[in-house]
């Protein structure tokens, strides 16, 4: 440990008890990584601050010394955007984990960042209401995490991303002052820019989420198809009719294989994939949209559709689909998880060549997505033992993020870009792009200490004239500045 993070861990064991700070190199690999296991770095100090004061005295410190420094709920994000630093600081909001208040008239909630999706709606339920961002993680992911990625999950076709219920947050910004983002009112959207910024333009410490109403009735059905094509075909359909469910969810054959040999869900065998469809909303329209959700099904090729007749068959339906990404495990000995986005209309030529690129490569890819919004989260899976396996499913991943732009969509859909897809955004952004997103990051952090070397490919110093830089920038040639 060097000189500075000493002085920073003395100061922070005496601010916060020894309890709430860790120096021991055994216990800080804990937090090298977060669910994307394939990035890893030993932080070099870890604190759990209990209160948003606590959170603003560390970035304060920090600042001070020069040090940089990362914010991590959960861990369980997917695209590295907790990736500690070996020579920072990672502040850990999972102390922080209070439902602050539950307001119903107003249709709201204020928790802490550390609190963790599901508990919101556990502790509203009863009154009738929800919280309705729901990430397949959403038993262990924090809702300060879902705030960085602006997280999504298998509602979101309907009810939106965490974007769409976040009212409020309060801050500690990059030099350590507490402020506080609100949602409508006059001047800049300040609250919009910092949802889905990935820990970079700050920390939250309190959240204001809005409460969404119990839907009257929900209906679910599995619907299975020979082969992936089929069941997109089914979704444009779907989407087509002017019907938007809740949720539609596909799982392919081999992601199927995997939550078979996982969670037993029983999906009908030999299907080349699975449509989970799930309406939500008065019972008049639920049940004529679902008869003519069952009706298309059945017109796109489905050869066995089931309806779930209780809550019991309902959870049994969406286990398989809940476990997929863990159950992968089961089937291979590693994977990369990604996230790309395409039209729904793409979905068959999309699925068509993916398949063309698995067999081309021998590399073999799980596909399971939110379908109903073209979200597609290919599983590349590789035997991490085998010499240059782990290049050629980065070489695959990288051509279905290509595929993606190249039909019109993006490289993240609810994930984020973290350090896993920085190397990605020149293909969908300019240099003018890039430079201009990188000045509003300097905006809120002109010292580049806010969770540096995420998002963007070749960050600059702030002030620094946009344009391709050539050669080393002079500050840091003199030692007076570092690039993360």
């Amino acid at each position: 440990m060097g000189e500075a993070l000493t002085r920073l861990a003395e100061r922070f064991t005496a601010l916060l008890g020894a309890d709430s700070v860790i120096t021991d190199p055994v216990r800080l690999r804990t937090y090298e990584c977060d669910g994307l296991t394939n990035h890893r770095a030993t932080p070099g100090v870890v604190v759990l601050p209990g209160t948003a004061e606590q959170v603003a005295d560390i970035v304060r410190a920090c600042v001070a010394e020069g040090v940089p420094y990362v914010a991590r709920g959960s861990g369980t994000g997917l695209s590295g955007g907790a990736l500690p630093r070996t020579d920072g600081v990672l502040i850990v909001t999972s102390r922080m984990r209070r439902i602050l208040d539950v307001d119903i008239p107003n249709q709201r909630a204020v928790v802490e960042p550390g609190v963790i999706n599901l508990d919101v709606t556990r502790a509203v339920r009863d009154q009738g209401y929800h919280f309705a961002p729901d990430p397949s993680s959403q038993q262990v992911c924090s809702v300060g995490g879902n705030v960085a990625e602006n997280s999504g999950g298998a509602h979101c076709l309907k009810y939106g991303f965490t974007a769409h219920h976040v009212l409020a947050c309060e801050v500690v910004t990059p030099d350590g002052e507490i402020v506080e983002l609100t949602a409508g009112g006059p001047g800049y959207d300040l609250l919009g820019v910092f949802v889905g910024a990935e820990g970079t333009l700050g920390i939250t410490t309190k959240i204001t989420v809005r409460l969404t109403r119990l839907p009257e009735t929900v209906r679910t059905l599995l619907a299975a198809f020979d082969s992936i094509e089929s069941g997109g075909a089914a979704v444009s359909a779907i989407i087509g009719a002017g019907v938007v469910p809740a949720a539609i969810e596909m799982m392919d054959a081999l992601s199927i294989e995997a939550a078979e040999a996982a969670v037993r869900c029983g999906y009908p065998p030999g299907a080349g994939a699975v449509l989970i469809v799930e309406l939500d909303g008065p019972d008049s329209e639920v049940a004529h949209q679902f008869a003519e959700v069952e009706r298309l099904c059945r017109a796109a090729g489905a050869f066995e559709v089931r309806i779930a007749a209780d809550d019991a068959e309902r959870a049994l339906i969406w286990r398989g689909r809940r476990s997929a990404f863990a159950a992968v495990g089961r089937i291979s000995p590693a994977y990369l998880v990604q996230d790309g986005v395409i039209p729904r209309t793409s979905l068959p030529r999309v699925l068509a060549r993916i398949d063309a690129l698995s067999a081309e490569s021998g590399v073999r890819v799980a596909n399971v997505f939110h379908a109903g919004d073209g979200n597609l989260h290919p599983l590349v899976l590789f035997d991490d033992a085998e010499p240059g396996a782990a290049e050629r499913a980065e070489e695959v991943s990288g051509a279905i993020l290509d595929l993606c732009i190249e039909h019109g969509g993006s490289i993240t859909g609810e994930h984020g870009v973290g350090v896993d897809k920085s190397r990605y955004m020149p293909r969908m952004f300019t240099d003018t792009d890039l430079d201009t997103m990188q000045m509003v990051r300097c905006g809120f952090d002109p010292a580049g200490l806010c969770n540096p070397g995420k998002v963007f490919p070749t960050p600059r110093l702030c002030g620094e004239a946009p344009g391709v830089r050539r050669g080393a920038h002079p500050l840091v040639e003199q030692g007076k500045a570092d690039l993360f």
